[in-house]
């Protein structure tokens, strides 16, 4: 049972798969900045199992292996963002950094 999270460009959303099956999305939009995300949904049955923070955590990576940045609309990617310190960078509202050495 692997869960794989593959980005459905055409339907603008991560989906988390498993087993061809589809168990959750992460809906967003795209400029040349950022990834805007704007709803994170889960199917009912596999709530409370963690693949609302999988599918979060593969979404961002895959943002960040691309360049761009994210705007977390959707509470659930704020929240889970909030939650993991090593993602806030991606965050397009964090202010730069002015720390030097």
């Amino acid at each position: 049972m692997t869960d794989t999270v593959v980005d459905a460009a055409d339907r603008q959303r991560f989906e988390i798969v498993r087993d061809g099956e589809v168990l959750g999305h992460a809906a967003y939009q795209k400029t040349d900045q950022m990834v805007i995300f704007t709803h994170t949904e889960v199917a009912p049955s596999m709530e409370g199992q963690g693949l609302g923070g999988r599918l979060v955590r593969s979404a961002l990576d895959q943002v960040r292996d691309s360049g761009l940045q994210v705007l977390p609309i959707c509470p659930f990617v704020q929240a889970w963002m909030s939650r993991h310190p090593e993602y806030q960078d991606l965050d397009y509202r964090r202010p730069a950094s002015n720390v030097t050495d």
